[in-house]
């Protein structure tokens, strides 16, 4: 069922609701960066990488950190489109080669000189690194709200940024006046 796009979610977070089964996404929160009559994109920001480091990015791509750097350590799995691309949320918005503006104070980033100023103490003051992303076709993102898997809630900076990853989900939620613990797991019930 293909809906016309009518609202915009853009620079907000979809929850996963508790009956969402699909291995990518359970629990998830994902940050939405565009969305318009082609579709949707966004970044998964609660799933650390366990097997990879910021380091061993950097190392990939040539890029040698200064020695006293205070590099944050965690990547995140983005989402699962495109595994090896990497994604920078960060604020402030700033100008790189490749940002996007997704909120007044956030963009995302997907080119090298970002990585290479974080390298040398010289990026935003906060950064998420992710690899991979989320996509969506035309209406298939409505069609998924409407079969209640998400819950789309606005995204606070403090979640985004400043929130241990393994609470997000829980404290996402919670903005909305409630718990998880209050979600049916059946689709279609509050």
């Amino acid at each position: 069922m293909n809906q016309q796009h009518s609202f915009d979610l853009i620079d907000k977070f979809l929850v996963a609701m508790p009956s969402l089964q699909d291995l990518h996404f359970q629990k998830a929160v994902v940050y939405i960066c565009a969305h318009g009559p082609e579709g949707a994109m966004g970044l998964v920001v609660n799933r650390p990488l366990l097997d990879m480091s910021l380091s061993d990015v950097l190392q990939e791509m040539h890029i040698k950190p200064s020695q006293d750097l205070r590099l944050p350590t965690t990547v995140l799995f983005g989402g699962p489109l495109q595994t090896d691309r990497g994604f920078v949320i960060h604020r402030p918005v700033q100008s790189w080669q490749s940002t996007l503006a997704v909120g007044a104070d956030v963009g995302v980033t997907s080119s090298q000189d970002i990585l290479q100023a974080m390298a040398q103490d010289k990026g935003p003051e906060d950064a998420l690194v992710a690899l991979g992303y989320a996509g969506w076709a035309e209406g298939v993102i409505e069609d998924e709200l409407a079969q209640n898997y998400w819950l789309v809630v606005p995204a606070y900076r403090r979640i985004l940024f400043d929130t241990p990853f393994e609470e997000r989900w829980e404290n996402a939620i919670k903005t909305l006046g409630f718990g998880p613990e209050d979600l049916s797991k059946d689709v279609g019930h509050a």
